[in-house]
This record gives structure tokens, sequence and C-alpha cells, in this order.
């Protein structure tokens, strides 16, 4: 896409919003995802921890239950989708404080978390907004801080590239599927970035990324 805007929404329509949670479930191997995500990420006691692009607080609640004694905060410019987050945080009785911000403008102290999460996130924003996304990250995080990814990939095969070309049609995936996502990351001062694993969805090939903030 060359139009120029803050964020894309699922399949470039607004109205399926609320109903990519069960989507991402079912389709997206979610579980899989935000699960190897919190692996990675080996968060201890006391870290703080942003999940970036919350949406209704899945990751977010995963990371808080895996290590309880971390401060973990959700963000996502969507304040109706941080309306029902809020409600499911209750219900699952986790304390877990909760914020409406666009990505490239983040009301976030400089060098403050330990982590930074963003599962399924980067495919909502065009190219310029991406770079600008990732340079947010790197100046919130702390020094030896680390960034984790998950979203769209390079296929890895022919099936997975077809799939892709489909996909392309309705979600900002141009530049991942080129493998560019890698080098967004690089281009914000990140380094140690790797590729940690590529699993096989119905809409394509999900990166697993990991990066961190030099010392």
């Amino acid at each position: 896409m060359n139009t120029h805007r803050a964020y894309i929404p699922a399949f470039s329509n607004e109205g399926i919003t609320f109903g990519c949670n069960p989507l991402g479930k079912w389709f997206m191997r979610e579980t899989a995802i935000n699960s190897r995500l919190v692996e990675q990420g080996m968060i201890e006691n006391g870290q703080r921890v942003l999940d970036l692009g919350c949406g209704t607080a899945t990751l977010s609640i995963l990371i808080k239950k895996s290590q309880p004694g971390a401060d973990v905060i959700g963000i996502d410019r969507d304040r109706k989708i941080i309306e029902v987050a809020e409600l499911k945080t209750r219900k699952k009785g986790v304390n877990i404080p909760l914020f409406d911000a666009v990505v490239f403008d983040l009301p976030c102290r400089d060098n403050y978390f330990d982590r930074v999460f963003a599962s399924m996130l980067f495919h909502h924003l065009a190219t310029k907004d991406k770079i600008l996304a990732a340079k947010e990250m790197y100046r919130i995080l702390k020094p030896g801080g680390e960034l984790h990814i998950a979203d769209f990939g390079r296929p890895q095969h022919v099936l997975m590239a077809l799939i892709a070309r489909i996909t392309r049609h309705f979600e900002e995936v141009d530049d991942n599927i080129q493998g560019l996502l890698p080098h967004i990351i690089y281009a914000a001062d990140f380094e140690h970035i790797e590729t940690t694993m590529e699993l096989m969805t119905i809409f394509g090939t999900i990166s697993l990324l990991r990066a961190k903030k030099p010392r």
C-alpha cells in the first residue's frame, strides 16, 4: 500500500477487529506463538515488561502468569480493545495496567523497560511507521534490554509463498515477506538480531525475532 496510515486494521477492515482474537487462536497458532515468545524472553522477577499492541491482553496475561513478580504493562492504540482487555485481566485476577497510545509516539520514559514484546503488530503499520515504531522500542528499552517480535516473515517454501501473495492484498506485509523486518530493526540500532523460529499458518509464515539494545 502506498497510502500512509497510522494503523492498518486486520484485513483492512475496522469492523472485524474484535473477531481477530478467536481468529488468531484458531488459525494463527496464537498459543504456540505467544508461549514461545514468553519462553525466549526469559523474564525475571522485578523486570519491567511492555506488551506493545496488546489487543485483548492475551500475551500480557501469559507474561504475568509466567513471572508474577514482573511489572507488566500493555499498550494498544484502540480504546475499545483496551476496555475489553481490562475486563479480561480482572476476570483472570491479574494486575496489568493498560493504556491506549500509538506505537510510534509512546508515553514511556527512555531506558525504562527490560523487555518489549510486539506480537503480530508490525504488519498493521506502513513501512515508515514500522521504522518509527522500532526506534521508539529502542528508546524505551534499557541498555541490554531485549525486543521480542512475532510477525509475518519470508515464506519458507512455495506453498507459503502462494499464501503470502493472497495475504499481501489485505495486510501491510510486503516488507515482511521480503524478509526486511530484521533490517528495519537493525536500522533502529538494535544488535544480535536473530530469527528464533518460523511457524506455518494458513495465512503465511510467522517469524519470531529477538534483538537486543546495546549496553
